[in-house]
């Protein structure tokens, strides 16, 4: 009987270390997967750390450009309006001047005065905007002719305007000027001849003639309400 609890003893001893390393090994499996398990958990999170850093990244992207957007479609800052033109009565209006196309006749020196008088000026003409302005607004007839503010009587053959500054080009018929007899002021003409054009329609004559005249001035609130001569 001993014998045999020995026996038994012994098997139950070497079953019980049998399985004691079993646990031991398994135990091992169990580090080893949690170890890589731990591995894995880290790996995600750096995953999503970086998916984070990517989404605030486009975050930023996305509101730049709607930025962007809102500024294309915000509607643009309206300048100021200049104010409306103010002529008197029958004077006409063109860019920041008021025109006077007289219905009467004087001399160059008389016209000069007259303008002057209504504080503005026989006209000072730049360009060919203005120039084809108010040739158009002259009327048709055989030889319609209108002083405005060109001379050449200080020193002949250097043309100046009336505020003293020297003409540069300027709309003169072919052939013109000629000074002819003594010819010191120019005006505009406007014939039945269709032909014409406003570009090629100054001319120079004696001061002393009696012509129709243009008078112009700067438009404003104060501009004067005289009636036209």
């Amino acid at each position: 009987n001993m014998a045999g609890f020995s026996e038994s003893q012994v098997n139950v001893e070497g079953s019980t270390g049998v399985e004691v390393y079993q646990n031991q090994q398994r135990g091992g499996e169990s580090s080893s997967q949690l170890q890589t398990q731990d591995a894995n958990v880290s790996a995600l999170v750096a995953s999503i750390s970086q998916l984070q850093q990517e989404k605030k990244k486009l975050q930023e992207e996305k509101q730049q450009l709607q930025d962007q957007l809102s500024l294309t479609k915000a509607p643009g800052v309206v300048p100021p309006t200049s104010p409306p033109i103010i002529c008197p009565f029958d004077w006409l209006s063109f860019d920041t001047s008021c025109y006077l196309i007289s219905r009467n006749s004087r001399s160059w020196p008389e016209a000069k005065s007259f303008c002057e008088s209504e504080g503005a000026h026989l006209a000072i003409i730049h360009t060919a905007d203005e120039q084809t302005f108010l040739w158009e607004r002259l009327p048709r007839g055989h030889w319609n002719a209108y002083w405005f503010g060109i001379t050449d009587a200080q020193t002949e053959d250097q043309w100046k305007w009336v505020d003293g500054t020297p003409l540069v080009g300027g709309f003169w018929e072919v052939g013109e000027p000629n000074n002819h007899i003594n010819e010191d002021c120019g005006y505009i003409v406007k014939t039945q001849v269709l032909e014409r054009v406003a570009v090629r329609s100054w001319y120079d004559a004696p001061c002393s003639m009696y012509l129709p005249y243009i008078c112009e001035k700067e438009a404003g609130p104060g501009a004067s309400t005289a009636l036209p001569h």
